[in-house]
């Protein structure tokens, strides 16, 4: 018999896979060594896009301790191989084959050209020095207006055009809202602004890597993915491997934050250099060719137009965005900006609502998801539109939104872009975050500074977000062209001791899977936390799922951990009445004990374990098994929401930024784990800022990255960034049975706002509306001085964004 214990969802625990990461008892990808196993390294163009007019790897061949060099004609001879997407978002989405190798093209700087195989990886790369290329320089296309332009050089001569796909939405065509035309014409006010979405670079601790064991029945890939499903899946269907001769293995992951959810060049040319050597082939890139091609993020330009009443009731929301794809279509890439496009109208209630985006090919590194992946750039967009907008009626911006978001009683509540919100409470969030963050002693204190002239001016900036999150129910990803499904898979394993293992679908990489998932069982079936095991990202112990990202691993894995449960207890309790001698009906299970009802007669799981495996007294008829497994299915996404206040103080003489203080106050439904949470929201944070103040990819003139290392390519440190107030509220969701909502992306969905709107604040009143991020010491200086153009007015059709700063200034 065991003691009862305490329930585990909402304890503060430490996490089970800390000790083995923080001590380095653990193996990465590139840890993996095999007998005999054998190096890869690519030769990658420096050339942004030119034709390869000739390519000589002999001198390569005779370098010391190689093995083979290959190119594409040698890995697909009739190139018929080409990296897949998975959500083509229109029937006439023009996708450009995306080879292994260069094949007679290179479309965008570091695309590889030849690959080199060595017995030690320094071999593999000293030789890449041998290879000699040829090129005919291709003119270059970087600006993705000037990419849609009429007699614009094109990025792939075949398509006969820049633009790969236009998507739109329109509420009125929807059914969902009103005519946004006619709610803008007949409106007082209208202001119109664009925002620039900077490119970014998903800085994982661990570049990618890639191991490939081909000697045994089954081809065995570790990679250092999200995604091991998905790539078995992909790698099957790409290289015409049957998928049972496939095992993946994720093994822990250092951080992935969207930029490990790709099938890669990489990894294909791995699997086949393999399969013709019959060894073990590693690749795994250096941190200059992580940032350089692994694939980046963001890159839009949002065209925003709003219209409202005379007492700030909006009436319509336009947004026309331009995305940069790159010089190709990544896995999930083309439908990043489709996440967003049901976010825009973020918690407003807007009558009419129009959205459209064209995405476009430039020669550059690809883009995909990257932490948020579209949500971010939506509610970016929304909570700078709606500051300019209470600026523009003289009201405090807080008030504004107020005046237009849903209440907390209109819950469940269908918004203009058709999405049912089930619940929260937004006046609760802002509440608490105001009373923490001191909001009206601030606004005192900012108006002080300004009528004294201090040089160091105080912002206010304010993020009232919601997201979608736990992707998500598979027909409406279906109904979007998206190729998967929104379900996820668990088994739950009960053994003879008593002790379990689960198994799930969703394979992690920094989220804290095994400590959650050992809470949600032990209250499910009364065993200990520590007598559970957690086994995930390996396609062979979890033969199934759709992996980790979109802040859907507890909302979908973890209830489908919760199904698989239920399906024991369910196996267990004819167990338990046979063993006590009652009725089904007589039972009651709670802290892992089977009770008679109204007595003391009871008997455990553990104890039901133990008699299941000795098989000797079942009930007639039973399979002696306990396992199950469960596959889940969501109704519906979830929606945290929150809100995040930040205190800015500009330096108006210099043009820094120093953040006082920042406050956010999060609803993410039930929460299972309080340390795990904050440890999401802290990074979000972290990752959000960047993005507002510190990180940018550029490319010169030629298309090359001149950020490509971290001397150049700005990473905050905890110096950098202040101590974060957070707190929660809860309206649990209603459409799983934990009650969770996701958590993963909210802190980088609300900061990058709040940020940029506090900085603004600070120097509104010297004609500043917009500063390109990242707002460097050198923009917000430049900003200060000169103002920007036009502030905008009621009826006009004010530019911001990209026009306001001179963009030289984020080199400074």
């Amino acid at each position: 018999m065991t003691a009862t214990i305490e329930p585990e969802v909402g304890k503060a625990r430490l996490r089970k896979e800390d000790e083995r990461l923080i001590t380095g008892r653990t193996r990465w990808t590139d840890n993996i060594v095999l007998p005999g196993m054998l190096h890869l390294a690519v030769l990658r163009s420096p050339m942004a896009h030119a034709k390869i007019v000739s390519l000589d790897v002999s001198a390569a061949k005779d370098s010391p301790g190689v093995i083979a060099v290959y190119t594409a004609k040698d890995l697909d001879p009739d190139g018929s191989i080409g990296m897949p997407c998975a959500w083509p978002i229109t029937p006439d989405m023009k996708s450009p084959r995306r080879p292994v190798l260069a094949d007679g093209q290179v479309n965008f700087a570091g695309e590889g050209i030849a690959v080199v195989v060595a017995r030690s990886s320094a071999e593999a790369h000293d030789a890449l020095e041998a290879i000699d290329v040829e090129y005919d320089e291709l003119p270059v296309v970087l600006d993705m207006e000037a990419a849609l332009a009429e007699g614009a050089p094109l990025v792939h001569e075949d398509l006969g055009t820049n633009e790969s796909a236009v998507w739109k939405f329109d509420s009125a065509e929807a059914g969902t809202g009103g005519n946004v035309e006619d709610a803008i014409s007949s409106s007082k006010i209208v202001l119109k602004r664009r925002f620039r979405q900077q490119r970014l670079i998903p800085a994982f601790m661990e570049p990618r890597a890639c191991v490939v064991d081909p000697t045994g029945t089954q081809i065995s890939v570790w990679s250092a993915t999200q995604v091991p499903h998905i790539l078995r899946v992909m790698t099957a269907l790409t290289l015409g491997i049957p998928e049972h001769k496939l095992r993946v293995i994720a093994p822990d992951v250092g951080g992935g934050f969207g930029g490990k959810i790709g099938v890669l060049p990489e990894e294909m040319m791995t699997v086949l250099v393999a399969q013709k050597l019959g060894k073990p082939v590693k690749w795994n890139e250096s941190r200059s060719e992580s940032i350089l091609t692994a694939h980046h993020g963001r890159d839009q330009i949002q065209d925003i137009t709003i219209s409202a009443n005379a007492d700030g009731t909006v009436t319509g929301l336009k947004v026309e965005l331009l995305a940069n794809m790159g010089a190709y279509i990544g896995l999930v890439g083309p439908g990043v900006p489709i996440l967003g496009a049901f976010m825009f109208n973020a918690i407003y209630k807007f009558p009419a609502y129009h959205f459209a985006c064209t995405n476009v090919f430039t020669t550059t590194t690809l883009t995909d998801a990257y932490r948020g992946a579209g949500r971010p750039e939506a509610t970016f967009a929304v909570e700078r539109i709606m500051d300019e907008l209470a600026d523009e009626l003289g009201m405090d911006p807080m008030e504004l939104r107020e005046k237009n978001w849903i209440k907390h009683e209109e819950f469940p509540f269908t918004t203009v872009a058709g999405l049912t919100y089930d619940t929260g409470n937004y006046e609760a969030a802002t509440e608490k975050a105001k009373e923490l963050f001191d909001y009206d002693g601030l606004r005192r204190e900012q108006q002080q500074r300004r009528d004294s002239g201090d040089p160091v001016q105080l912002g206010i900036g304010i993020s009232t977000f919601t997201e979608m999150c736990g992707l998500a129910p598979s027909r409406v990803l279906g109904s979007l062209d998206y190729a998967a499904g929104g379900w996820e898979y668990a088994s739950v394993r009960m053994l003879p001791t008593g002790k379990v293992e689960v198994t799930t679908g969703a394979s992690g990489h920094g989220q804290g899977h095994e400590t959650a998932w050992s809470q949600i069982l032990a209250d499910q079936l009364g065993v200990p936390f520590d007598d559970i095991e957690v086994l995930h990202g390996d396609t062979q112990s979890s033969h199934k799922g759709m992996d980790t990202y979109g802040s859907r691993s507890l909302v979908v894995g973890g209830v489908a951990v919760v199904k698989a449960a239920e399906k024991v207890v369910a196996k267990a309790k004819p167990v338990a009445a046979h063993l006590l001698e009652c009725s089904e009906d007589d039972l009651e299970f709670a802290g892992g004990k089977f009770t008679v009802k109204g007595t003391d007669q009871s008997t455990t799981m553990q104890d039901i374990a133990f008699t299941v495996f000795a098989a000797h007294n079942l009930p007639d008829g039973m399979e002696p098994s306990l396992d199950s497994d469960a596959t889940f299915d969501p109704e519906n996404f979830s929606y945290p929401h929150g809100t995040h206040l930040c205190a800015a103080e500009v330096d108006t003489e210099t043009g820094r930024v120093k953040l006082r203080s920042y406050v956010c106050v999060d609803d993410v439904g039930v929460v299972v784990n309080p340390l795990i949470v904050e440890g999401q929201v802290h990074g979000g944070l972290a990752q959000g800022i960047a993005q507002a103040l510190f990180e940018e990819a550029v490319h010169d003139e030629s298309g090359t990255l001149t950020t490509g290392t971290f001397a150049d390519y700005l990473l905050p440190s905890a110096a950098d960034l202040p101590s974060f107030t957070t707190a929660r509220t809860e309206t649990p969701s209603t459409t799983n049975p934990l009650g969770a909502k996701g958590v993963g992306e909210a802190g980088t969905i609300a900061s990058t706002p709040a940020v940029v709107n506090a900085v603004i604040d600070a120097v509104r009143h010297f004609g500043v509306n917009d500063i390109d991020m990242p707002l460097t010491p050198m923009r917000v200086w430049h900003a200060v001085q000169h103002g920007t153009t036009d502030a905008g007015g009621a009826g006009s059709e004010a530019g911001g964004g990209l026009g306001s700063i001179d963009a030289s200034g984020g080199a400074q």
